[in-house]
């Protein structure tokens, strides 16, 4: 016990967001120290990382659609789960490796965040790639709990607080109270779903095939799951390969369409969250009345969904400050309080 306790002192604790777009890593007392994508260049063929291992996040991102044929740009997360289990453990070794830094020479623990409806198999796969990479106890916490800690919310009071976590590849809605989720729905439709409908979209109208990231660009920069408040719908030139000639091409793409090309997943994730409420008890059903309904994650950035959440739900919708981060923020409150919660928390000493 004293071993375990001075091991604490002298090793960085640290929380991770692992997730499908971005993973952020926190670390106690220090806030966020890394935001990078989920991406690994690998040769291809292989799952040999390039640069050393260092091909990961940010440089990778930038070869995304992009490498030559001897090398893949993978992103080893799918629907919020592990889909590549040596990639991620690659992935996870970089973000330890560079959050961690030489501040010490004693394994981290380490808090991840993981989407609520994953299986146990799911969870031995967290689990085992944070070890592997060099962690030396591993916690798990949901992503809607540590979403809606990050976010600033009551979640230990007696009174319902609703979070809606939407990622890259989950969307997680959760009531919570008493330090407890009470209800909670996990659907893999999120941000990644946006950018299909968008390259379905362009397929279809325009015979033009647009890459991840012009996609993710469309949907930043025209995207929208409500009409514009000011009435005025803008346009976008979109640039792709024209898919009966396969040569490159240009076309101007409006607001309406894309919005009416993204109604199919915004419309799932308004049922989820319409489900989360139904299945709520009435007292906490009562409670949210007057506390509404909070938003967190980067796809809850899209123009106007807190607009149809509301007129669908009756509630009054609101962004968490920093959307982006509140995951990340959350795990950093648990890092805080590793001592008093980790009988709480899943971790890699349970039989999962």
């Amino acid at each position: 016990m004293f071993i375990k306790s001075l091991l604490g002192m002298f090793s960085v604790d640290m929380g991770i967001d692992l997730g499908t777009c971005n993973t952020l890593v926190c670390i106690k007392g220090e806030g966020i120290v890394l935001n990078e994508p989920s991406v690994v260049a690998v040769k291809k063929g292989t799952n040999r990382v390039l640069q050393n291992g260092n091909a990961v996040g940010l440089v990778a991102k930038e070869m995304l659609g992009r490498t030559p044929g001897s090398i893949t740009a993978i992103r080893p997360l799918k629907d919020g789960v592990i889909s590549d289990f040596e990639i991620t453990e690659a992935m996870l070794r970089y973000f330890i490796r560079r959050a961690h830094g030489n501040k010490g020479f004693i394994r981290p623990r380490v808090v991840i965040a993981i989407p609520s409806g994953i299986t146990a198999v799911e969870k031995r796969a967290v689990l085992d790639s944070a070890e592997r990479a060099g962690a030396r106890r591993v916690f798990l916490v949901e992503e809607p709990m540590a979403a809606a800690i990050g976010a600033g919310l009551p979640v230990t009071e007696p009174t319902a607080s609703m979070i809606i976590d939407i990622g890259g590849g989950t969307t997680e809605t959760a009531i919570i109270s008493l330090a407890d989720v009470s209800v909670c729905e996990s659907v893999r439709v999120a941000g990644d779903d946006f950018d299909e409908a968008i390259k379905g979209h362009m397929k279809r109208t325009y015979n033009l095939n647009v890459g991840e990231q012009m996609a993710e660009r469309i949907k930043i920069e025209i995207g929208s799951a409500a009409p514009f408040p000011d009435g005025k719908e803008p346009t976008m030139e979109v640039k792709g390969q024209d898919m009966i000639s396969g040569l490159p091409r240009r076309v101007t793409v409006a607001a309406e369409e894309i919005r009416e090309a993204l109604q199919e997943p915004v419309t799932q994730i308004i049922q989820a969250v319409t489900r989360t409420l139904e299945q709520c008890e009435a007292e906490l059903a009562a409670d949210l009345v007057d506390n509404g309904i909070t938003m967190a994650g980067g796809s809850s950035l899209l123009r106007g969904l807190t607009t149809v959440i509301s007129n669908a739900t009756g509630l009054d919708v609101r962004l968490a400050e920093d959307p982006l981060t509140c995951v990340a923020r959350g795990t950093a409150v648990y890092l805080e309080n590793l001592e008093l919660w980790k009988d709480t928390l899943e971790s890699d000493e349970d039989d999962v």
